[in-house]
């Protein structure tokens, strides 16, 4: 019998090449993609986690492995392509560390991900399921995560979603944008960016409030959504009617990569859920605290998944911060 987990995800693991410190013609093998980042995260706090995805015989497919059972995720449901490489994301960061990418993908072995490669067993003794509109984007993966998502609600699965949304995987953007709407009305837990939001509901004008005010009435069914908004913060909304919580974004003078912070808060959110506290403003201000942090030190190293702090990094980081602000 397989052991009780705590979260599975199904969706896209990756290498981000990244350029090094400095040497921008240099680029380093990141280990990556949302749903693996944000299930090492989860790992470092402490629960049981589980992979569902694709990778290419390849030594990148090779060393995404290993590196997830370093972060401790099981990778034993990770398939193999024998034709197809590993998926690569060229990331390039500006001065501020926000990112542009440059994806190689339409023969990456994570698109086709097939249903009969899905270990159900899996998702059947998680109590969180977690996926992305990556798994969405072809045929081939979503039928395989419309299936993966089944299983997990006929298992009474938490559902959590991330619309992780790259415009240049999708041959039609009305598609993107009706494939994020649906994996919106499945999900109990949503975090996506302001700009996504704005992408969803088509109206570039839209604050942090009333975005998630508007996505609250488009899907009641989500009970917790985050909406961040990088350097400028994030709102989170629950409830019924509405509460909301804005938490500030932590500021730190050492950020250089903001690759996989929203992953890291995401998982944060999900890890309170999974705790199963009341989701009043004291709870959900303090994860969000806790995940604002967590995703600050994340944004000073290079990388996603190998770089996930756990809570005693974190607390040593805030003193680190609080230092930055004493110095002139």
């Amino acid at each position: 019998m397989t052991k009780r987990l705590d979260a599975v995800t199904l969706g896209e693991t990756l290498i981000d090449l990244t350029a090094a410190p400095g040497q921008p013609s240099l680029y380093a093998p990141c280990p990556g993609g949302a749903p693996a980042n944000m299930l090492a995260m989860l790992s470092r706090l402490g629960r049981k986690t589980a992979f569902l995805g694709k990778v290419g015989d390849d030594a990148f497919g090779r060393l995404l492995r290993q590196k997830m059972t370093e972060a401790g995720i099981c990778a034993d449901a990770l398939r193999i392509d024998p034709l197809r490489p590993t998926t690569l994301a060229v990331v390039a960061t500006d001065a501020d560390g926000e990112r542009s990418f440059s994806f190689y993908r339409e023969e990456g072995a994570d698109r086709f991900l097939s249903p009969e490669e899905v270990d159900v067993s899996l998702i059947r003794s998680a109590r969180c399921f977690h996926f992305g509109s990556l798994s969405l984007t072809h045929e081939t993966n979503r039928a395989a995560t419309v299936f993966a998502l089944e299983a997990a609600r006929a298992a009474g699965c938490l559902i959590s979603f991330d619309p992780n949304l790259r415009p240049r995987l999708w041959r039609d953007l009305t598609q993107a944008r009706r494939q994020i709407a649906w994996g919106m009305a499945q999900a109990d837990a949503v975090k996506l960016s302001l700009d996504e939001a704005r992408f969803l509901l088509e109206d570039d004008s839209l604050t942090l409030d009333l975005a998630a005010l508007v996505l609250r009435a488009q899907y009641p069914g989500v009970r917790l959504l985050s909406v961040t908004d990088g350097a400028n913060g994030s709102l989170c909304a629950f409830g019924d009617p509405s509460e909301m919580v804005f938490t500030p974004a932590v500021l730190t003078k050492k950020t250089c990569n903001t690759t996989g912070a929203g992953d890291c808060f995401c998982a944060c959110m999900v890890d309170m859920l999974l705790r199963g506290e009341p989701l009043t403003a004291e709870t959900v201000r303090a994860a969000a605290d806790f995940a604002a942090a967590a995703a600050a030190y994340v944004t000073t190293r290079p990388g996603a998944l190998e770089i996930m702090p756990a809570p005693e990094t974190v607390a040593l980081f805030l003193k680190d911060i609080s230092r930055e602000k004493e110095e002139p």
